[in-house]
């Protein structure tokens, strides 16, 4: 059964990890916008109206929706200590048996980086996964230059599986991707 949107908390020993709501708006609008030039070169073209009020409705709605029919499990990261938020981690495209598998997402703030909190949110998030969503695989794609994101990944587990040509539209082009996986662990089989 999956966990009810509202009743779902993923704490770390500095972070918390939490759906997002229509109260989170203005933080997670200033955080993207402040970080826009760290954002944008990773990820898919950003909308015209970005940050907007609009823009964050929609996405709350296919979030939410996406949550309630087990597809996707989005979180916004905050940090423990003055809950400010920091970023972000999601499970997208998840795919019940035979699969059980889903494509992890994620992104943190410009003034946030290099501080460990996404290698400490990616871990807690693949744990819950496996546990709660009962997932198998968790797969991750980076383009090959986002080194930073790499060791992410690899810090936590995941294996490079292979190289996707024009696997993604990243800034408005087809980029190839660097293929990463991570397998439920043994004790947890």
């Amino acid at each position: 059964m999956l966990p009810p949107l509202r009743e779902t908390l993923v704490t770390t020993e500095r972070l918390v990890l939490a759906p997002p709501f229509r109260a989170d708006f203005a933080e997670w609008a200033d955080l993207r916008e402040r970080s826009r030039t760290h954002l944008e070169p990773w990820e898919p073209v950003w909308p015209s109206d970005v940050h907007s009020k609009a823009d964050w409705s929609r996405r709350l709605k296919a979030w939410h929706s996406s949550w309630r029919n087990g597809r996707a499990h989005v979180f916004l990261i905050r940090r423990q200590t003055d809950n400010r938020l920091i970023g972000g981690v999601s499970l997208t495209n998840v795919r019940g048996w035979p699969a059980q598998a889903a494509n992890l997402g994620y992104w943190i703030g410009a003034d946030h980086q290099g501080n460990g909190y996404m290698h400490e949110a990616v871990g807690t998030i693949c744990t819950w996964a496996f546990q709660i969503l009962d997932l198998w695989r968790i797969e991750a794609g980076t383009l090959p230059t986002n080194k930073r994101s790499q060791r992410v990944l690899a810090k936590v587990g995941f294996e490079r599986e292979g190289y996707a040509r024009d696997y993604l539209e990243i800034a408005g082009k087809r980029e190839d991707h660097v293929l990463f996986a991570l397998v439920r662990p043994t004790m947890q089989r």
